[in-house]
């Protein structure tokens, strides 16, 4: 993939602004969500350490949980390895109002599965050859489908393991998993590549967010889903907060005296 011309670092401040910014304009998106009962679906996928988890907090933090659903399924259960391989995901799909964030996915079947030998040959040649379908019948049903492929580099991948391993605040992200995939680099490329090949579809296409720069993937992700999902403001009546009931007639701090108490330390 070609690259871009670098441009200037991202000062924190500059971030920070824009992103309060964008987090606002997500706001007024999500009551337009709930006004039109629009039902959206965004995939995150990409290579481990991409940054896909905090895209996605700073997509989440300042909205409703109620509206902005996080889907990130553990591994499936006995049961579920039973059943058909999409089935488990379906559940978790939006209803009206409702915008449901897949960390990772069905394309889990694309990538990890097929990379670590958790699936067969023949299961990852009927996943590419049947996704499409599938997600054909999302899209018609009126459900918009967004699938964003975080693209990090090899080197910065290196730096974010090498930190994980040292920053004893990162530690838990480093999976055994991470370390078993980490000398597999060019074959989750062929995977990945195989999988654009066969599910980047003019009705459900793939984006790739370069996110070597962490702020810059946020930002430009965010934006990116303002820009694809349309809405309108909500105009919004000025609340108004009644007078509370009249004081004397509970005396609504007794319970509290002699009660444990956390110590104040800060």
């Amino acid at each position: 993939m070609a690259q871009d011309t670098p441009k200037e670092p991202l000062k924190r401040k500059a971030y920070t602004k824009e992103l309060r910014k964008l987090q606002s304009q997500l706001c007024q998106l999500q009551e337009w969500v709930q006004q039109t009962q629009m039902r959206v679906i965004v995939v995150f996928e990409g290579r481990d350490a991409a940054g896909k988890g905090g895209t996605i907090r700073a997509i989440t933090e300042r909205v409703s949980p109620r509206v902005f659903r996080v889907v990130a399924l553990p591994a499936p259960s006995s049961r579920e390895k039973t059943q058909m391989y999409l089935q488990r995901y379906v559940p978790h799909f939006p209803a009206g109002g409702e915008i449901v964030i897949f960390d990772r996915s069905w394309y889990n079947r694309a990538g990890v599965e097929p990379v670590m030998g958790f699936c067969t040959p023949e299961e990852h040649e009927r996943f590419l050859m049947g996704c499409p379908v599938f997600e054909q019948y999302m899209v018609d049903s009126g459900i918009l489908l967004l699938k964003i492929w975080l693209e990090v580099g090899k080197e910065e991948q290196a730096r974010r393991f090498a930190a994980r391993i040292d920053d004893p605040l990162r530690q838990w992200k480093l999976s055994p998993m991470d370390i078993k995939s980490w000398k597999r680099w060019y074959d989750y490329s062929k995977a990945r590549d195989q999988m654009l090949a066969a599910t980047d579809t003019p009705f459900a296409p793939w984006h790739i967010l370069r996110s070597d720069n962490k702020k810059k993937a946020r930002l430009n992700c965010i934006r990116f889903l303002l820009e694809k999902i349309p809405y309108e403001k909500v105009k919004r009546a000025k609340v108004k907060l009644p007078p509370r009931s009249k004081q004397g007639e509970y005396d609504d701090g007794a319970s509290l005296k002699g009660r444990n108490f956390i110590p104040e330390r800060y």
